[in-house]
């Protein structure tokens, strides 16, 4: 396993992580998620993200069951929750970014997951009728009272993490480490771009999530649609009819030739060209099977086979990079 600085802070972050969107407490039973954190951890993943809304805190409660039958030395792993969807309560004080739902939604969490901190505290999306200096002072706060380590943030605009950071200097305050984005062969922007300058401005960290585009970078829809996936769970129609056009499935079939030219998969090749980017901090994988997670854990043995020329064929055949503004 390959450890990355979490932007510019000191914490050491495995290159391939573990997220528990979708499966946890849903998808997956309790003993398939223990298997997936035991077969993470045993190949040298150190970081385990949740959020309070997966699962509607569900998630959170399997994976704060498995830690405490497990026993890990605390000091070995790094577990992160989110704030502002809430975990399924609908009054407006149960969701945002205001200094009650943070705190409390922090509280919450450390509950669910039965420790005494957590690593890392992202708000998950930006809260528009939440002042921001409300935010970064109730982040800052939770760090001195040692309840978080780090705080970041989900799906921000750089305006906004740079926002943030503009209070928190001007208040002597701590701004946000990470930002978690979207990021993979169809979803370039946000990480190649919009965030270009604020890697080099703040030493943004970035936990980037869905690699494989909920799994349409694999081979498994290219025939025919298989049960039994994220796709096909009830409620996510909208992210099926997003994710399998007939363009992106044509474009996944040459990629998936050129990984079997490679030696390799399509899956493992798709989460090695998102670690190849020097600001991804750390890819979070998820997985319903442990064969499959057995498979994107070995995705780093891939990186040495990206040479220019490889990487060049690749954006030849997504035709999509991004284009940097002109100065």
């Amino acid at each position: 396993m390959e450890y990355r600085r979490l932007g510019k802070a000191g914490l050491q972050v495995s290159a391939l992580s573990l997220g528990s969107w979708l499966t946890f407490g849903k998808q997956i039973g309790d003993d398939v998620a223990e298997q997936l954190m035991i077969t993470a951890y045993e190949n040298g993943v150190n970081f385990f993200d949740n959020a309070e809304i997966y699962a509607r805190g569900q998630s959170e409660i399997v994976m704060g069951n498995i830690l405490k039958k497990l026993n890990w030395d605390r000091s070995s792993y790094i577990v992160s929750s989110k704030v502002f969807f809430g975990d399924g309560g609908q009054k407006p004080t149960q969701r945002g970014l205001s200094r009650k739902h943070i705190v409390e939604g922090c509280h919450a969490a450390l509950k669910r997951l039965q420790v005494e901190y957590l690593d890392l505290f992202f708000c998950h999306r930006p809260d528009k009728n939440a002042p921001i200096e409300e935010t970064v002072w109730t982040m800052n706060d939770l760090i001195r009272q040692g309840k978080i380590f780090y705080w970041g943030t989900s799906e921000w605009s750089a305006q906004e993490i740079m926002e943030a950071h503009m209070v928190a200097e001007k208040l002597n305050l701590i701004g946000p480490t990470m930002e978690q984005p979207q990021y993979n062969m169809f979803h370039r922007d946000k990480v190649e771009v919009e965030y270009n300058q604020i890697y080099k401005t703040v030493g943004l960290g970035t936990t980037i999530w869905s690699p494989l585009a909920s799994g349409v970078l694999t081979d498994k829809y290219l025939n025919e649609f298989p049960e039994g996936t994220r796709l096909s769970i009830k409620g996510l129609e909208w992210l099926k009819e997003r994710s399998l056009s007939e363009e992106r499935l044509g474009i996944v079939r040459k990629l998936d030739a050129l990984a079997k030219d490679l030696g390799t998969s399509m899956a493992k090749l798709a989460i090695a060209w998102c670690v190849a980017n020097p600001n991804v901090s750390t890819v979070i994988l998820g997985a319903s099977k442990v064969h499959h997670l057995e498979e994107t854990l070995t995705a780093l043995d891939v990186l040495p086979s990206l040479t220019p020329e490889v990487m060049e064929k690749i954006e030849g055949i997504l035709n999509n990079k991004p284009a940097h503004p002109q100065f």
